[in-house]
């Protein structure tokens, strides 16, 4: 959803630092040789990794509250707002499981795909955690009127999530749901990002950004994100220590899978993260930066980038088999490089065709859109 670019330039920015550090991470998982991933700086390297998720649906949520917090009343009327934002929504999901397809024909998914391959299509990723998250959020935004309790009940939801997630990945939903519902419940079918704990990230973000919009209503802006700062740092202090410390006391409560204080560790980071681009964007008065073009692209980014590293385009193969692991440091480091280059030329051409050619922009997506579905359903 589209915000107002020069007012909440450190959203963009906190969003294409987390694209450009995503494509890193692909890169090394897809790339780098066997023998590099059991040394320990790898190790070092897959924790901070693996903050890039949970930063990207964080300032989703807080990127679609400030968004939407001009438009609740559009939505509300079941126009054409209304639906723009279940297109945006849709898309997301659209997009999200076209990255999964085993094959780009829906004759070929019904008689070839065997059960790991459609075992594979059912999982939720990143993408499909995100577009439930802002159907969540838009559908509360329509019934609850009232900004306190929809803020409470997010922050119920919330904490509803991370604390049960440990119960609820015990359960086999398969016995009580099809499969395609079962993996948005947990990792037991190979879900990387099932709902439960992952999207708390996103509503944690909403509740903060709705916060934070109250903050600049009373310009009290700098003292909220001093808040910010502080609270990042203290939950990463707590948690961390009741995680390592390694006391009996806190024995059991590390070793819960997913571990509740692991979540407060990676949402203590992201809200510092959060704190320290909007204070690098006063610092330097940011309005446009290369960064900030992918922030905006987003979604173009997350799915061109994947298209490249495992879209079979090279004599029926792809470039992750071509390569095969084969990669040292410092050519994944360049593989990193390059690909982020030319995600930075293609979200800023694609920036520059929306501005100048807006209607021809919408149309030609529509239309592509429309014509890859039809290809799908045909061929």
């Amino acid at each position: 959803m589209e915000i107002n670019k020069k007012r909440f330039a450190f959203i963009d920015l906190y969003r294409g630092w987390a694209l450009l550090f995503m494509i890193e991470t692909h890169v090394f998982n897809a790339f780098l040789n066997q023998a590099y991933k059991h040394s320990q700086w790898f190790d070092v390297l897959t924790f901070f990794n693996g903050l890039i998720a949970p930063s990207f649906l964080f300032i989703s949520g807080f990127a679609f509250t400030i968004a939407s917090s001009r438009k609740v009343a559009e939505f509300r009327t079941y126009k054409s707002e209304f639906w723009r934002q279940l297109w945006r929504i849709g898309l997301i999901f659209l997009v999200g499981y076209s990255l999964r397809l085993p094959y780009l024909s829906l004759q070929k998914m019904l008689h070839l795909a065997t059960p790991d391959k459609l075992m594979f299509f059912y999982c939720v990723d990143v993408l499909q955690c995100i577009a439930f998250g802002l159907l969540l959020l838009f559908i509360m935004k329509l019934i609850i009127k009232n900004g306190k309790l929809y803020n409470y009940i997010l922050t119920g939801l919330s904490v509803l999530l991370f604390m049960t997630a440990p119960l609820i990945w015990q359960i086999d939903f398969t016995k009580y749901m099809p499969l395609p519902l079962a993996n948005y419940m947990n990792p037991q079918n190979g879900s990387l990002f099932p709902l439960f704990p992952w999207l708390a990230f996103m509503l944690s973000g909403s509740v903060i950004s709705h916060y934070y919009m109250e903050a600049r209503k009373t310009e009290s802006e700098n003292m909220f994100i001093k808040w910010l700062l502080y609270s990042g740092i203290i939950l990463i202090i707590i948690s961390s220590f009741v995680l390592w410390s390694h006391l009996p006391v806190f024995d059991y409560i590390s070793k819960v899978n997913p571990s509740q204080f692991f979540f407060l560790v990676r949402l203590g980071l992201v809200i510092l993260l959060l704190a320290l681009c909007r204070y690098y964007e006063l610092w330097r008065n940011t309005e446009s930066s290369v960064v900030m073009d992918v922030g905006r692209e987003s979604l173009l980014v997350y799915w061109l980038h994947l298209q490249v590293i495992y879209r079979r385009l090279f004599n029926d193969t792809t470039l992750y088999k071509m390569i095969n692991e084969n990669f040292n440091v410092v050519q994944c480091l360049g593989a990193t490089v390059a690909l982020c280059v030319l995600m930075i030329i293609a979200a800023i051409a694609w920036g520059q065709i929306k501005k100048r050619y807006k209607k021809f922009s919408q149309i030609a997506v529509v239309g592509m859109i429309t014509g890859l579905v039809i290809f799908f359903l045909f061929k």
